[in-house]
C-alpha cells in the first residue's frame, strides 16, 4: 500500500496523535500522523508542490511506528513517509547525508575512515569514559558542540577477530554485528562472544556482511537498499547451508533484515526477492530472543548470584513495536539484577535517524531529555536497550541532564554475570 492509498484509507480518528513524539514537541496539526497523511494526500493530488517546507515536515517524522501500532486500520504511516522521501530523495540530499550514506554503503572505505577517526579524534573531540563516548569541540551540521557521541576503536570488531570462533559446540550460529557495534560500541559485540563461549556455541562472524541499509531505507535511498539487501540475502542463503541461525544484537538492523527487506521488495514489485527475504528471516533472531528461547542461558544465569544493581529497560521502537520483542531481555536480566520499569518504557528516545540528527537535533534532544528524566526517577544504576542508536541518544541526554545512570547493552550486563 503506497502513500496515496494509505492517506485515503485514514478516517482521521486522531488516535495516533497523542502517541507521536514530534507532535508532543510541535503541538500543531501538521506535525502528527494525521497531518502527515493530509499533506501526502494533497501532494499526491497535485494540490501542493514539493518545497523545503514540505520536506522539513516529513523529515520531522521519527519513524518510531507508534502511530502504526495504535492505528485501528494498521495503516503504515511510517512506510508512506519513506515512500515520499524516496520519490524526492535527490531533491533533499544534503552533502552530509550523501557522505554518511556513501560510507555505510562501502565497508572498506568506512574501515579506512574509522582508522583515521581513531588517530585524529583527540584533535576534534574531548574523550571521556563515562557512557563510552567523546564530545565535539566544534559545531558541524551532524555533530553539535559538546554532544556526546561514541568514540572510534583502534580496529573494528570484525577486523579484530577471526572469521570463525570454535567453542567446541554442537551448534553454529552466524553473528551480524551492525555498523554501530562494529565501529563504536564493540563492547556489546564482545559480550555476544563471551556468552556464546560460555554456552559452547560456535560463531561465524559473517565477515562479508554488508550494512543492513536501514539508514538508506529511512532516507529514501531505495537504490542502495536494493543493492545492499540483495548482497546480504545472497550471502545469508549461502551461509545457512552450515548455520543453525543468525543472531543480530541491534534491534534496528534486526527489524530491517527480518521485516523490512520483504516489505521493500514487495513495494518495488520484486516478488521473488521478497520471498527470498521472507525465507531467510525465519532463521534470523534478535540476540536476546535467540539466547532466551534457544539456549540454556537463563538456567546458567539462575546459578549466578543476584546483585544489588538496579536496571531499567528502554524498549527500542524497532524491537517491541515491529518485532514484538520486549519480554526476553527482561527475563534474562531479572535473574541477577533488580529490574525497575521506567515510565513509558516503550516511548521513542528521539534518535530518528540521519534526517532527525541533522535537521531536528534540538527537537530530538527534548524528547531524549524526557526519557532521561524518566530514567532518573527509577534511581537505576544502569539503563539498557538492545539498540546502539538508542544508546547514543540516551547517553547524550543523560550527560546533558547530569544523570549518573550508565547505559549498558543487556548482553553486556549478562556477560558481567557469567565472566
Amino acid at each position: 500500500m503506497m502513500f496515496n492509498e494509505i492517506s485515503n484509507a485514514c478516517v482521521k480518528c486522531g488516535k495516533c496523535i497523542p502517541t507521536c513524539p514530534i507532535y508532543k514537541i510541535k503541538k500543531d496539526e501538521l506535525h502528527n500522523p494525521r497531518g502527515f497523511l493530509e499533506l501526502l494526500s494533497a501532494y499526491n493530488k497535485g494540490e501542493i508542490l514539493y518545497n523545503d517546507d514540505l520536506k522539513n515536515v516529513f523529515d520531522s517524522c521519527f519513524l518510531c511506528a507508534n502511530c502504526t501500532e495504535i492505528c485501528p486500520f494498521d495503516l503504515k504511516v511510517d512506510k508512506a513517509i519513506m515512500d515520499f522521501r524516496h520519490k524526492n530523495f535527490h531533491k533533499s540530499l544534503s552533502l552530509y547525508k550523501k557522505i554518511i550514506l556513501f560510507f555505510l554503503r562501502n565497508r572498506k572505505v568506512l574501515d579506512f575512515v574509522a582508522k583515521l577517526g581513531y588517530i585524529f579524534e583527540p584533535c576534534i573531540f574531548k574523550i571521556q569514559d563515562k557512557n563510552l563516548g567523546m564530545k565535539s569541540k566544534i559545531n558541524t551540521p551532524f555533530i553539535k558542540k559538546d554532544r556526546l557521541i561514541p568514540s572510534f576503536g583502534k580496529k573494528s570488531f570484525l577486523n579484530s577477530n577471526t572469521n570463525f570462533i570454535d567453542n567446541q559446540g554442537e551448534k553454529t550460529i552466524g553473528f551480524f554485528v551492525g555498523c554501530l557495534q562494529n565501529y563504536f560500541y564493540d563492547e556489546s559485540a564482545k559480550a555476544v562472544l563471551k556468552i556464546a563461549k560460555k554456552l559452547k556455541i560456535n560463531i561465524d562472524l559473517l565477515k562479508e556482511q554488508n550494512c543492513c541499509a536501514v539508514a538508506h531505507f529511512f532516507s529514501g535511498d531505495f537504490k542502495s537498499v536494493e543493492k545492499l539487501a540483495k548482497k546480504n540475502i545472497e550471502y545469508f542463503e549461502k551461509k545457512f547451508e552450515n548455520l543453525d541461525a543468525i543472531i543480530i544484537s541491534e534491534a534496528t538492523c534486526s527489524s530491517m533484515i527480518r521485516k523490512d527487506y520483504e516489505y521493500f521488495f514487495n513495494s518495488v514489485n520484486q516478488e521473488e526477492w521478497a520471498k527470498r527475504a521472507k525465507k531467510i528471516s525465519s532463521k534470523i533472531y534478535l540476540a536476546t530472543e535467540y539466547f532466551y528461547h534457544n539456549t540454556s542461558l537463563k538456567e546458567l544465569l539462575n546459578k549466578q548470584k543476584k546483585t544489588n544493581f538496579i536496571v531499567t529497560y528502554h524498549d527500542p521502537c524497532h524491537s517491541k513495536k515491529t518485532q514484538g520483542i520486549f519480554k526476553e531481555p527482561r527475563e534474562l536480566l531479572k535473574n541477577n539484577f533488580i529490574l525497575k520499569e521506567m515510565h513509558e518504557s516503550d516511548s521513542c528516545c528521539g534518535f530518528g535517524g540521519i534526517n532527525t540528527q541533522i535537521n531536528l537535533y534540538n527537537e530530538s534532544l527534548k524528547i531524549a531529555s524526557k526519557k532521561a528524566l524518566d530514567i532518573k526517577e527509577t534511581k537505576a544504576h544502569f539503563v539498557s536497550a538492545e539498540c546502539s542508536a538508542c544508546r547514543m541518544q540516551i547517553s547524550n541526554s543523560l550527560e546533558k541532564e547530569k544523570i549518573e545512570t550508565i547505559f549498558k547493552h543487556p548482553l553486556e550486563l549478562i556477560a558481567m554475570m557469567i565472566d
